[in-house]
């Protein structure tokens, strides 16, 4: 199937993706995936947020990003171990709550979601979430386990849509195999970083060859960063010149700034 197959993929490019809410954010630094920074995103235009889920010891879905809450939090444990309730006590900062994946589906009814399953854990209850909420259509199932993504087609159907290219598929294409594994994936988007490092080596994974044959099959190419590589404005445009089909960023406000430029600005909610 192609990008344009899917309703969470049908609508123009280039899209902007708020990545935990917009991490690098200046009011959200500290607090990134709570809904105080979903708020600054949609607030600025976003309709496309990203956030990692977990599942509690009670099989209840939080939007976090760490398998522990102790680099983050004032508690202490990793969220699978805990209850919902322990994990609600949290604080971010100080100051925030880790919020639940529905609470991202109810406050935000006109967004869509891209959503990286991080354990194996919280597969079926986030699988439970989006049809409890009737959110098929609205999200993009991503994560590091080819197997989970697989899991989730199956249980949530062809209206799915789901993303490749994690670091680790990413690589294949520096062999003829693994090219076109990566590009004959069932997942309408590729997700990779522009550069990846390698036994020391940077490497650049988005190329105009690769978009070209990614385009050729009606993919998406939605490219995201380390936190070592360069996300700054040009590197933006840059992007976008080769032309990525989505960018997904820590820096909300540096992406709106160069998408107004180029003509296509955020309309603020």
């Amino acid at each position: 199937m192609r990008a344009s197959d899917f309703a969470y993929l049908a609508t123009p490019t280039p899209l902007a993706l708020a990545h935990r809410g917009g991490a690098a954010y200046g009011p959200n630094v500290g607090i990134e995936n709570t809904l105080s920074a979903f708020r600054q995103a949609v607030a600025m235009g976003y309709r496309y947020l990203e956030t990692d889920v977990h599942a509690t010891r009670d099989g209840q879905v939080v939007a976090f990003h760490d398998t522990v809450l102790d680099r983050v939090s004032d508690v202490s444990g990793a969220v699978a171990a805990l209850s919902l309730e322990r994990v609600r006590q949290a604080r971010l900062d100080g100051r925030e709550s880790i919020p639940l994946l529905s609470e991202l589906f109810e406050e935000f009814p006109e967004t869509f979601v891209n959503i990286d399953i991080k354990a194996d854990t919280a597969l079926e209850p986030t699988v439970a979430e989006i049809r409890r909420h009737g959110a098929t259509e609205r999200v993009c199932i991503g994560s590091f386990s080819e197997r989970r993504l697989r899991a989730a087609r199956a249980a949530l159907g062809p209206g799915v849509a789901t993303a490749a290219g994690q670091v680790g598929t990413a690589l294949l294409r520096f062999t003829p195999a693994g090219l076109s594994r990566l590009l004959h994936t069932p997942a309408p988007v590729l997700q990779i970083p522009a550069l990846h490092r390698v036994r020391g080596r940077t490497v650049t994974l988005v190329t105009p060859g690769l978009l070209r044959r990614a385009h050729a099959l009606g993919k998406h190419v939605h490219v995201w960063f380390h936190a070592w590589s360069r996300e700054d404005a040009a590197e933006m445009h840059r992007l976008l010149d080769l032309g990525v089909d989505g960018i997904v960023t820590d820096h909300i406000d540096v992406l709106r700034d160069v998408l107004a430029e180029r003509g296509h600005p955020l309309t603020p909610a």
